[in-house]
């Protein structure tokens, strides 16, 4: 029993960790195929020492480009690669470009696939991603669900039946794991000069935003006026600091507004478990934000995890004017939302694990 595991980006390698583990554990073997869709060290091989990972059995180096360019590739490299290993499932994960890579190269090779995470709706066609995790859905011969709001918005597309399973997060498997060791939390806030409670993370990296001059610029003015109340901490990601530059856009002063270079996991979930508040437009950092029951304001006209908005710790601020994004945060400073864990119970990994191993061996 093997299975081809297609990864490419930080949240991915987050994600594959425990499951992979967990199938090792069972004895089912793994081809790890790393596209190379995050290829900078501290994006990439420094979460796969952190969180214990091997390394990739294929590094395909793909880099950056266009979506038609970058995915292409893919394509051609990872479907090379799973003719030659032939597993018996293709696994994937999310929805960057690798995940729709992984997805088309194993329904054209007529191998089946599984997607970690499916069911995720942000309802916005616009964003690349939302392609990503739609095909994926529909390719998948098993979908992983993550709550039961994913669940339902798989049935709404007639996607449904014992295919379909809701496992928990696997991403709350490993917050559980990592995220609350005291000790390097005050080692990590100790290097940066932060005080516990007493300042705002902020992570800016999808397109929608970097690509958008006027909503980076928006961003970048709120974050500003954030720093004139509360210290603001950006670990910059790649793309974003390369879009700053283009731009021209300035971040200000280190008391304002203090931007470092990308973190590993264990160091941002420090940073994450020691805010007053996180302000981003990742998807995964929502859901770390609330593994460490912090406030977060999301930079976005729409998010994926309804049920964080809905139990009050996250609110949607649209980064159309300044002001507004201004008020979300100082509104969210200090608040609380509702109790509960739609999350599962922080055995997804295992779950997953144990359903493929049920549903790979009457393949073969």
């Amino acid at each position: 029993m093997k299975i081809g595991t297609i990864i490419g980006a930080r949240p991915q390698f987050i994600k594959a960790a425990p499951v992979s583990r967990a199938l090792r554990e069972l004895g089912i073997a793994e081809v790890v195929i790393h596209t190379g869709q995050h290829y900078d060290s501290d994006m990439s091989e420094i979460f796969f020492r952190e969180l214990r990972m091997k390394p990739p059995d294929y590094h395909l180096g793909i880099g950056s480009g266009s979506h038609g360019v970058q995915t292409g590739k893919m394509l051609a490299e990872v479907e090379r690669v799973v003719l030659s290993e032939q597993p018996d499932l293709v696994l994937v994960y999310g929805d960057t470009n690798s995940t729709l890579a992984g997805s088309l190269v194993a329904a054209k090779v007529r191998i089946p696939s599984a997607h970690v995470e499916a069911g995720l709706r942000s309802f916005n066609r616009s964003m690349p991603e939302e392609v990503n995790r739609i095909v994926a859905d529909v390719l998948a011969d098993t979908l992983f669900a993550p709550t039961e709001v994913a669940r339902a918005n798989l049935e709404a597309e007639g996607i449904r039946g014992e295919k379909v399973h809701v496992v928990g997060d696997v991403m709350f498997d490993v917050a559980l794991e990592h995220g609350s060791d005291a000790v390097r939390r005050r080692a990590t806030l100790s290097e940066f000069g932060l005080n516990d409670g007493n300042y705002l993370l902020a992570t800016i990296h999808r397109a929608e935003n970097t690509d958008n001059p006027e909503r980076l610029r928006v961003i970048i003015e709120a974050l500003l006026e954030a720093g004139k109340i509360i210290p603001v901490i950006w670990p910059i990601h790649p793309r974003t600091k390369h879009r700053l530059a283009e731009l021209g856009i300035k971040t200000g002063s280190e008391t304002q507004l203090r931007v470092i270079a990308p973190v590993g996991y264990l160091q941002m979930a420090s940073l994450e478990a020691g805010a007053a508040l996180i302000v981003t437009d990742s998807g995964g950092v929502q859901k770390e934000a609330f593994f460490h029951r912090v406030p977060c304001v999301t930079v976005r006209f729409e998010t994926e995890w309804l049920e964080l908005v809905a139990m009050g710790w996250n609110r949607l601020a649209p980064p159309s004017d300044v002001r507004s994004v201004v008020q979300a945060i100082q509104g969210a400073i200090g608040t609380v939302g509702k109790p509960g864990q739609p999350y599962g119970s922080g055995h997804a990994a295992r779950q997953i694990a144990d359903i493929l191993s049920r549903e790979i061996g009457p393949r073969r």
